[in-house]
């Protein structure tokens, strides 16, 4: 297992970099739909379709969207407070699981579901793309989330007692979550200094990167609420020995468009 995962690290690293802080445009346009789309195929599985038609057929239906989407820019902001507002009713869906699972709407409820994961996702990265900094902006929601994953698995080692979400993750405590919760923290608070953030841009920051922090533990709890739902371990095994598409970008899925939901509200980017 261990040399099937550095073998597939080793070779979807530099794809995933070349794809993410390389491509411009179009070209980027298209790579992140089309890891969104193999997200939705898996998606499908999730919310109940087991025919591969019925799968590929949602994932079709998914990149059209996007294609729409891209060729309606207005629809930006409307997308993602659709994320926005998913997420925070994810909160009470995963506290409340598994008597929540009766709010979902079956089939057509789960199905629908995706689309405000993937959707919102895919439209958080395309405007981080065209704001200033781009590569940055992109790194630094990235950055926020590997940390904090880091930060609570050896936080909730040493210290894990309380659990987060017994029913959804068992493996999850608060204590871990606290801990990467902090890691990122000091990872803002390091870039502020770096660049010389005044005392409003220092509360700004940390309160943001809390935010971005706290929302991506829900992505990644939402999706082990829906794969335990399934009764499956991971969401596909596209990628051997690290599970499918949809278990990496989990917690980014949730984080991006809340980042760029933040910095529109923050005056950084326009439709």
């Amino acid at each position: 297992m261990l040399k099937q995962r550095v073998i597939t690290a080793l070779v979807l690293l530099p794809i995933a970099l070349a794809g993410f802080f390389w491509l411009d445009g179009i070209a980027f346009a298209l790579f992140i739909g089309l890891v969104v789309t193999l997200g939705a195929w898996e998606w499908a599985r999730l919310a109940g379709l087991a025919a591969q038609p019925a799968r590929v057929a949602y994932a079709v239906l998914v990149a059209l969207l996007l294609a729409l989407i891209h060729a309606q820019p207005a629809l930006a902001p409307w997308l993602l407070v659709a994320g926005l507002c998913w997420w925070l009713v994810a909160i009470l869906l995963v506290l409340g699981y598994p008597a929540s699972s009766r709010f979902w709407g079956g089939l057509p409820g789960k199905a629908f579901i995706g689309l405000l994961i993937l959707l919102p996702a895919w439209q958080g990265l395309v405007l981080l793309k065209q704001w200033p900094l781009a590569n940055g902006l992109i790194l630094a929601v990235m950055v926020l989330v590997w940390a904090a994953d880091i930060g609570a698995y050896f936080s909730g080692k040493a210290f894990g007692r309380r659990k987060l979400a017994p029913a959804v993750s068992p493996g999850k405590s608060w204590e871990g979550m606290i801990g990467g919760l902090l890691t990122s923290l000091l990872i803002t608070a390091a870039v502020g200094f770096y660049r010389d953030w005044s005392v409003g841009q220092f509360v700004l920051g940390l309160g943001g990167a809390a935010v971005v922090v706290a929302i991506s533990v829900v992505g990644d709890l939402t999706e082990s609420m829906f794969k335990r739902s399934s009764g499956v371990k991971d969401s596909s095994n596209l990628l051997p020995g690290h599970g499918g598409v949809l278990d990496r970008i989990d917690s980014l899925t949730a984080a991006i468009p809340v980042f760029a939901m933040l910095l529109w509200l923050a005056g950084w980017g326009h439709p």
